[in-house]
């Protein structure tokens, strides 16, 4: 079980506080499970961890044995929820340089349709060179400008390579069931499709085959994952405070009751990067509604220690931290002596780099928790497939739960849609003339 420690966060918040606050989680956790609140036709969620495979997840891990058997390179196509969960567990899991020295058999895998960024388009273009590819197009209506424009110039390469029957074979659909403009062009043009619940939101969809088919054609065991979520559904429904998921939920509100707007969610992982954008989603669109929500922001340590440190440690007090950590890999770097010592490093000498990164941790903790900085920390134990798993649904049941006692619908994004109006109405799109 993730252990949640909420010891550098007294002082700012008190246990008086935090008792004051079960009855709103407790109710918030049976307004959730029980499908009560705002936006309950959105929690297919809840319900995806499986022990054992289902016959989509058969055909995902069959669909993934193809591509890596005859494909050097999967584009993922997607945005926001529909490639940002993938990609967090595959950088989190191989690495952010995963896809250095890979081809078929273990295909690399770059994504698109989540910008507009011609620069980033002809990058993708000169890696797809001379290589052999397959896309997956995940959509729930397949008119989402980003990914639209992305996944038209894709298919048309795979046409102009491959001729149309061989392209029809390696464009995969991750779709509405029934509905929707990708649905349909998948049924005319013959591609495999696989299936988002309808009552799953994208940004809770990193369970269903969006997630799983990148993960699985990565090579991760997504069974693991799915176990991983399976172990989170049933260790986290316990209605108390010893429920790790209760314990943030109650003290990231109680933080923003007090005036703090921020959330820095920092790990000293680097690739824990994209898990960071993942739950930035997750949080900043679950949340920010009806002139509430804190805002979710991300930070790389120690590096960001030497970017954001001085703001954090003297800044405006209107932030928290929540530092995610990991038990170290078994393969450990050990320091080694210099007869010449310019660089004064020798005394340490015979240590491993975890044991600095530990200390830089530590360090960083006091120092900011003295400087009057709340800081929520999640140990997650080992890092592994299972681990991944257990992440996602910590977060989502956290987010859903948070959401409810700040008195939002977790599961809408009204917001969201200005933004595309406008730019459709800019773009001359019929119907979007006003």
């Amino acid at each position: 079980m993730i252990q949640v420690d909420i010891s550098n966060v007294w002082g700012q918040i008190s246990l008086p506080d935090l008792l004051s606050l079960e009855k709103e989680v407790f109710d918030a956790h049976m307004t959730l499970s029980e499908g009560t609140g705002a936006g309950s036709g959105y929690l297919g969620w809840l319900d995806l961890p499986a022990r054992e495979p289902t016959e989509e997840i058969q055909r995902v891990r069959q669909a993934a044995e193809q591509i890596r058997f005859d494909s050097d390179v999967l584009v993922v196509v997607g945005i926001g929820g529909s490639y940002l969960g993938p990609r967090a567990a595959i950088e989190l899991l191989q690495g952010s340089h995963h896809n250095i020295q890979k081809g078929k058999g273990d295909p690399q895998i770059f994504f698109a349709g989540n910008s507009l960024s011609t620069r980033q388009w002809n990058e993708l273009q000169k890696l797809l060179e001379g290589k052999d590819f397959s896309i997956v197009i995940i959509s729930k209506s397949g008119t989402t400008t980003e990914p639209a424009i992305a996944a038209r110039a894709l298919r048309w390469m795979l046409e102009r390579r491959y001729g149309s029957d061989e392209a029809r074979r390696r464009i995969y659909a991750v779709t509405d069931p029934t509905d929707g403009a990708l649905r349909q062009m998948a049924a005319e043009e013959g591609w495999e499709t696989f299936v988002i619940p309808p009552n799953v939101g994208g940004r809770y969809s990193v369970l269903t085959p969006v997630g799983l088919l990148p993960m699985a054609v990565a090579g991760i065991d997504i069974m693991e994952v799915m176990n991983g979520a399976m172990d989170a559904k049933e260790s986290y429904d316990l209605r108390s405070f010893e429920n790790p998921v209760w314990l943030y939920a109650a003290v990231r509100n109680l933080l923003y009751r007090s005036g703090k707007a921020i959330e820095l969610l920092e790990s000293f992982e680097p690739d824990f990067r994209s898990f960071g954008a993942w739950w930035q989603q997750l949080f900043g669109e679950s949340e920010g509604k009806d002139g509430k929500g804190i805002f979710p922001a991300c930070a790389e340590l120690t590096t960001d220690l030497h970017s954001l440190g001085q703001l954090i440690q003297q800044g405006q007090r209107n932030l928290f931290e929540t530092m995610i950590r990991f038990t170290p890999p078994a393969q450990k770097y050990t320091i080694v002596s210099d007869y010449k010592d310019l660089d004064g490093l020798n005394y340490l000498a015979g240590k491993t780099l975890d044991f600095v990164d530990e200390q830089a941790y530590l360090g960083t903790l006091a120092a900011h928790a003295d400087g009057g900085v709340p800081v929520i920390c999640v140990d997650c134990g080992e890092l592994n497939p299972r681990k991944v798993g257990e992440l996602f649904y910590f977060f989502q049941l956290s987010c859903g739960i948070s959401a409810y006692i700040l008195g939002v619908n977790p599961f809408n994004q009204p917001g969201v849609e200005l933004y595309k109006r406008n730019m459709l109405c800019l773009l001359g799109k019929p119907g979007y003339e006003q």
